[in-house]
């Protein structure tokens, strides 16, 4: 079967950019879909505040409600960060039709989950909509406490960023190389 002029298909003979654009999906589902358990099961299971070891003074679990960013930042700007998680979020839908390469669908499926994991919290979760408290309890040494959704924001932006810095383009093409039709060999060189 000849693709027609830009398309790629797969080995099965499926649309290249409809199977990334499924696994960016899946990530991002099953993303916010652990970011959300395991918040349900923190606000079930911890007291506010209170330590709790999980392998001594390197993991433990405390509930903490962040109004602002990832990590505790900007703590009196949550209408804003709803704005801007909801950019990220068109934006990556936005992009998503025309990813081909496998690594930048995983990224930005983390991306995705993690930001649609915050937007949650920031629509449905106490004061109120768009003013939401962010479910964080996860604490390292020496960082602020955290959750899943920012731990795959943070991965998927730096998978995001390697691929970058090694000229590797969402469209699965590597920068100073043409993208284009796959051509079929004939035997002449």
């Amino acid at each position: 079967m000849q693709a027609a002029p830009g398309a790629s298909l797969t080995h099965d003979g499926t649309d290249s950019r409809s199977a990334r654009a499924g696994v960016l999906l899946v990530v991002a589902v099953a993303v916010l879909a652990l970011d959300q358990a395991t918040k349900i099961l923190a606000v079930a299971q911890l007291d506010p505040g209170r330590a709790v070891p999980v392998l001594g003074d390197v993991l433990q679990l405390r509930l903490i409600r962040n109004p602002g960013a990832a990590f505790s930042l900007a703590t009196n700007l949550t209408p804003a960060l709803t704005a801007a998680a909801t950019a990220v979020v068109l934006a990556i839908l936005w992009i998503s039709r025309r990813v081909r390469s496998l690594p930048w669908a995983v990224a930005l499926g983390g991306v995705l989950g993690g930001a649609l994991g915050t937007l949650s919290d920031r629509m449905f979760r106490m004061p109120g909509p768009f003013r939401g408290h962010v479910v964080d309890f996860l604490e390292v040494p020496n960082w602020p406490v955290f959750n899943l959704a920012d731990s795959a924001i943070v991965a998927g932006a730096a998978a995001v960023a390697v691929l970058s810095l090694r000229g590797i383009r969402h469209d699965g093409a590597v920068r100073g190389q043409r993208p284009g039709p796959v051509q079929e060999r004939t035997g002449a060189a």
